[in-house]
């Protein structure tokens, strides 16, 4: 039962992480529709590598950082602070961001898989969310830090993405404009995202002291 819990709790945590439109997806969609499906999965393939690496490393960073009470509940304070601002930042502040289309230049299939694991490798996005992520479900006693459910956390994030970047490339053309309005609203949704990680880390805050 716990090996199905880490499953899907690395799968919907890739799936949030990943669906809004983004570079990596974005970029999976535009090679699809400019050089055929076949390009895109190789891009895809590169990015995915890069992914399973990520995720792997910041459980084992969650894994180091959970053995220490205090370094949590610093982290779970800061972590408060920071998605506090971030919260007031994207609702009040922000302006909404502009809709910018890739540009997709014909390249080979090893150059596709390639830019996908760098596109992947400049996104340092996946690593504090994932350490954030699993330090959480810990927590909650929903996921541990053997090597077995490590490994079927990162399987299930992999599998997540893959299906994200599937989606953008199979069906973008259905989505596009819907993608475009999304993008248009996205600091309401990351503002109200992270509201929501601020108020629970203040819930836990506020448990532990009292």
């Amino acid at each position: 039962m716990n090996l199905i819990i880490s499953l899907l709790s690395g799968f919907i945590s890739a799936f949030i992480g990943i669906t809004p439109p983004g570079l990596l997806n974005m970029t999976a969609a535009k090679v699809s529709m400019k050089d055929g499906k076949r390009d895109a999965f190789w891009f895809v393939s590169g990015a995915v590598v890069v992914i399973f690496l990520q995720v792997y490393l910041a459980v084992l960073f969650a894994q180091i950082i959970n053995s220490r009470p205090d370094i949590v509940l610093l982290l779970r304070e800061v972590g408060f602070v920071v998605f506090g601002v971030l919260t007031v930042y994207f609702l009040w502040i922000a302006k909404k961001p502009k809709i910018k289309k890739p540009k997709i230049k014909k390249q080979s299939k090893k150059k596709r898989f390639f830019l996908g694991m760098l596109l992947s490798a400049l996104n340092f996005f996946p690593i504090p969310y994932y350490v954030f992520v699993s330090i959480s479900l810990s927590s909650y006693a929903l996921f541990t830090f053997d090597l077995i459910s490590i490994l079927i956390f990162v399987s299930g994030a992999v599998i997540g993405s893959f299906l994200v970047f599937y989606f953008y490339i199979v069906f973008f053309q259905k989505i596009e404009k819907k993608a475009d309005y999304l993008l248009q609203n996205m600091n309401i949704i990351i503002g109200s995202i992270t509201g929501l990680v601020s108020l629970i880390a203040l819930i836990n805050i506020v448990q532990y002291y009292f």
